[in-house]
C-alpha cells in the first residue's frame, strides 16, 4: 500500500502543501498498525458500480476486471467510491466472509490510491476527498 500511495503522491506533489505531504509520511508509518494482516485474496481490481451489471436473465455479473492478489478490503472500498452498491451486497459479503472490526473506517485508506490516480489523471476535483482522508488518520 505504501509503495502505491507514495508513488501517486510523488506525481501529485504540486497539489499538496509541505504539511499535507508530512501527513502522508505519518500515515505511511502507521499503515501496519491500521491495516489488519490477512492472506492475499483474488481481487476484481476495479470493483465499482459501473463494472456491475445484470444479465438479460436477471443474473448479476462483474465486468472489466483488473485482477490481482491483495487485501480484500481494497475491493470493498472501491465499491463505495463512485456511487456504492446496495446494502444487501455488504450484508451478504460479511455473512459469507466476515471482515475485521473497523473495516468501514479503513475503506477510506484503501480509497486513497484510486483517488490519487484520479487526481493525477483528472485534476483537483478529487483533492478534497484525499485531504479529508489523510486528516482522519493523523
Amino acid at each position: 500500500m505504501e509503495e502505491r500511495l507514495r508513488k501517486q503522491v510523488s506525481i501529485a506533489v504540486k497539489y499538496f502543501s509541505s504539511t499535507e505531504l508530512n501527513t502522508f509520511e505519518q500515515l505511511y508509518v502507521r499503515l501496519d498498525e491500521l491495516l489488519p494482516e490477512e492472506p492475499p485474496a483474488l481481487l476484481h481490481g476495479d470493483l465499482w458500480s459501473g463494472n456491475y451489471m445484470i444479465t438479460q436473465d436477471g443474473n448479476a455479473c462483474l465486468i472489466d476486471p483488473a485482477a490481482y492478489y491483495g487485501h480484500r478490503e481494497v475491493d470493498i472500498a472501491m465499491t463505495t467510491l463512485f456511487g456504492g452498491f446496495d446494502e444487501t451486497f455488504y450484508t451478504s459479503y460479511i455473512e459469507e466472509y466476515p471482515l475485521e472490526k473497523g473495516w468501514a473506517q479503513r475503506l477510506h485508506i484503501f480509497n486513497l490510491y484510486p483517488l490519487l490516480i484520479h487526481l493525477n489523471l483528472f485534476g483537483s476535483g478529487y483533492l478534497g476527498s484525499i485531504l479529508s482522508t489523510i486528516r482522519k488518520f493523523r
